[in-house]
């Protein structure tokens, strides 16, 4: 049997417990090897054009629940092995799923694969197919006329679609890794132009529709990189695209699984989404270590096992399962390893405490000010940030004495002392930044660290500390506006659709939402918040990195005293 090692040693451990297999030993076995379609279908839809699907029935005959998995994949490429390297292969296992009784339907949305049409990035053409393919199975000889979703990522986007139509035969979604806004995950992070879907759409979509692994060559002519630069604010393209606009139309269960270390695309999609929705609904959390380990776990046959099934067998099947048993939300804690449960999200015990922007060094960490963190309260003091920084090679990144990439020696970093006991942390984050800038707009990038103890010797030779990043947050100046309807005290949500400049040298407060996560900073560690305008693709998996471009030039000063107190304001659990 062929196994992925898990990466995560966390959420490996986790499970390790549940199976009684020891920590570190447990591996996820791999998605069983490629099945040949029952057979391959042409579905008319109602404005005539063709929507292909590969039909996967078990054998035996019978009528099944079946499983609905749409994307712009194209289902031939499954020939191609579920390996992380193919970070598209997200069905889950196919032929496992056949084996526990359930029918697989693989639709190629429009425009893509072997379906007919134009594709349009998720358009109300596109969606109102969902709605169609799922009536369309549930008149079918083998089908018992429930329907659920399954899949990740771009699979887990088209799922909240299926969902907010109410096709009546959809029974249930269980959207693993998947964003309700295009706009607000990752293409305009807070504002912020990203870089995610130019490379996902040049370098993985017309790749593989022009060189698949089996059938014919495709090429997918509209420019979706052009779209997306066209349209910069939250305008009626993003919003016909944004499941966001009518989570609360959901009536079938959902079962909403995300990813902490996700937060540059699907992260926040997963919890707003359960939030918004009004249906029965659950939430899982998991932590996932990269980008690649969240494709592998969900190919795993063990995951599935563990999560997946029981849900689909409660929701479809009618049976009594272990899902029913699980609590409403359910969370891994970065750093102690655990997973934790509670009724709601965020969970109730926890009381904000913020933590004040100082000028004072603290000696931990090389940086362009090297500034404090500290919970008594702001100094009177200012930084002074000025950009481009000569020492940025690949973004806003610089190296080290010892040869490698440091990302905070040419930023701002703002450093806690070494904490006197652990402080556990759950839920979303704000930053309250007051600031001016010699422009009229300007950007704002935070990440908060972990930050682990460190040898003299190596200090000395001004050799960072290791650090770990626990969350992220972005936010264009002049996309401040928050939409106070979708937006609580601490869980942000900006308009995005009237940028208004900002007065070049006069302070202004700025709320940026920075994104939520559970963790544990150990005892003697420190929290490390690092801030600049910019990131880098050496960094953010060459996926997530924001553009910085030439008219980033300039001086922003942040301001932390008593008229003016920059802070951090922390979800610490009681």
């Amino acid at each position: 049997m062929k196994v992925f090692s898990l990466i995560n040693f966390s959420f490996a451990k986790w499970m390790g417990l549940c199976l009684l297999f020891s920590f570190g030993s447990f591996a996820w076995s791999q998605s069983e090897d490629f099945v040949e379609p029952t057979k391959i279908v042409k579905i008319k839809m109602q404005d005539g054009v063709e929507i292909s699907a590969a039909i996967f029935i078990p054998e035996g005959g019978g009528k099944y629940p079946t499983l609905f998995a749409a994307s712009p994949y194209r289902f031939d490429n499954n020939y191609a092995p579920a390996i992380p390297m193919y970070l598209w292969r997200e069905t889950g296992p196919v032929a496992w799923y056949l084996k526990q009784g359930y029918a697989y339907v693989h639709m190629d949305v429009r425009g893509s694969g072997r379906s007919g049409g134009e594709y349009h990035f998720l358009d109300r053409k596109e969606q109102r197919d969902l709605y169609e393919v799922i009536e369309w199975i549930a008149k079918q000889t083998w089908s018992n006329g429930k329907v659920g979703g399954i899949g990740q990522s771009y699979y887990a986007m088209t799922q909240w679609f299926m969902a907010t139509q109410n096709p009546p035969h959809l029974s249930c979604i269980a959207p693993y890794d998947g964003l309700i806004d295009l706009y607000r995950s990752s293409a305009f992070s807070g504002g912020i132009p990203g870089e995610f879907w130019h490379v996902w759409y040049s370098s993985i979509m017309r790749p593989i529709h022009q060189y698949p692994a089996h059938g014919p060559s495709r090429s997918l002519p509209w420019d979706l990189s052009n779209e997306t630069r066209k349209h910069t604010t939250y305008d009626a393209f993003w919003k016909e695209r944004a499941a966001a606009e009518s989570l609360d139309k959901i009536k079938v269960p959902v079962y909403s699984i995300g990813l902490w270390t996700k937060a540059d695309l699907h992260l926040n999609g997963n919890i707003t989404g359960y939030q918004r929705t009004n249906s029965q609904k659950k939430l899982l959390v998991l932590g996932a270590s990269t980008l690649y380990n969240a494709v592998a776990d969900f190919s795993s046959i063990g995951f599935h096992e563990k999560f997946l099934l029981p849900y689909y067998d409660w929701c479809l099947k009618g049976k009594t399962s272990s899902y029913n048993a699980e609590p409403n939300v359910r969370y891994f804690v970065g750093g102690a390893d655990e997973f934790k449960s509670s009724d709601v999200w965020p969970p109730k015990n926890i009381e904000y405490k913020p933590f004040f922007f100082r000028k004072a060094q603290t000696g931990s960490i090389t940086s362009l000010n090297d500034g404090g963190l500290d919970q008594s309260g702001p100094d009177e003091g200012s930084t002074l940030f000025e950009y481009p920084n000569a020492g940025w090679r690949v973004g806003v990144v610089g190296f080290g004495p010892d040869g490698r990439v440091d990302p905070s020696r040419r930023i701002m970093t703002f450093t806690s002392t070494p904490l006197q006991s652990d402080l556990e942390i759950a839920g979303p984050i704000k930053l309250v930044l007051y600031a001016s800038s010699t422009n009229k707009d300007t950007d704002f990038v935070v990440k908060i660290y972990d930050q682990f103890p460190q040898s003299e010797e190596d200090r000395k030779k001004q050799i960072n500390p290791n650090s770990r990043v626990i969350t992220k947050g972005w936010l264009k100046a002049s996309h401040r506006e928050i939409d106070a309807s979708k937006s609580t005290e601490y869980n942000l949500w900006y308009t995005h659709t009237n940028p208004k400049a900002i007065e070049p040298n006069k302070v202004t407060k700025f709320e940026i939402a920075v994104m939520p996560t559970a963790y544990q900073f150990k005892k003697g560690n420190r929290i490390r918040i690092d801030l600049s305008n910019g990131d880098s693709g050496l960094t953010e998996y060459g996926f997530f990195q924001h553009e910085y471009t030439p008219n980033k030039l300039g001086k922003d000063t942040i301001m932390h005293n008593n008229e003016f107190p920059s802070q951090i304001l922390l979800p610490v659990v009681k």
